[in-house]
């Protein structure tokens, strides 16, 4: 069961937004207030958004759906993959290819040619009986393959729903995903537009260690739901507050901590 608090939520700064000439109308309603030329958004809603994406992918988990996680910004690409593969989920962490959902069929294409070229290659990750130049070659575009499509390679259909980190840069995705009719989870900054999303987490998307908060909810709903699916039942384990406690962490008269 994942435990969440309005404290774990401050501390990896989820609440700080970005500079106030850098905002997206669409926000208004995620948005707190403003300090120091910085908007704040409202841990409230973040919290709700945590709790009812965490049941939805507890669901779509228990019916034995997968996630597609989509971050590709620096700070997120280590985090998007250990989480995505430690839940048993696909990722897509280092370049969005156009038409990688919507043109499904060559990017299985390129899978293809993945595996045969791991075929080709010895445990050694030599390739025995070919010329060092074709050796080379392949290993170089086995690389390439791996880095870009390691993540979905196992992926034999759409994803029962997508999770994305800053909309901004992975605007494509949602924009594919969205042609699909596959649901959208998705970390949402003050800059960002939030229409075209289904489940909108208000929050934080540059920093690391709001990302791993986000990401780790995504992941521990997706495990409990997957033991729930293999063994054809149990209780739905839902995300539970954390007691709030006194020690550094203030809260304004609504509940939301100060920046």
């Amino acid at each position: 069961m994942a435990v969440i608090s309005m404290k774990s939520l401050f501390e990896a700064g989820v609440h700080y937004g970005h500079k106030t000439e850098r905002w997206h109308p669409k926000m208004k309603d995620y948005i707190y207030g403003q300090k120091a030329g910085i908007y704040i958004l409202d841990l409230r809603k973040s919290m709700q958004a945590l709790k009812d994406v965490y049941n939805y992918v507890y669901n779509i988990s228990s019916n034995g759906g997968k996630i597609l996680f989509v971050g590709t910004k620096f700070q997120a690409r280590e985090i998007i993959a250990e989480q995505a593969l430690g839940s048993g989920n696909y990722f897509v962490n280092l370049r969005w290819l156009g038409g990688m959902m919507t043109n499904f069929q060559t990017v299985k294409a390129s899978i293809a040619k993945l595996k045969e070229i791991e075929e080709m290659s010895g445990p050694d990750g030599d390739y025995p009986g070919i010329i060092k130049k074709e050796a080379v070659r392949f290993e170089k575009e086995r690389k390439k393959l791996e880095a870009v499509l390691g993540g979905i390679r196992d992926l034999k259909k759409p994803p029962a729903a997508v999770f994305i980190i800053d909309l901004k840069r992975e605007s494509i995705a949602l924009k594919e995903a969205k042609t699909l009719g596959i649901p959208v989870i998705a970390v949402v900054d003050s800059n960002c537009d939030p229409r075209g999303v289904d489940f909108v987490i208000p929050g934080n998307d540059d920093s690391a260690h709001a990302i791993e908060l986000y990401c780790s909810v995504i992941s521990a709903a997706s495990l409990e739901g997957r033991k729930a699916y293999e063994s054809k039942g149990g209780v739905v384990d839902r995300i539970e507050d954390a007691e709030e406690e006194e020690d550094g962490t203030e809260e304004t008269e609504e509940g939301t901590p100060e920046a």
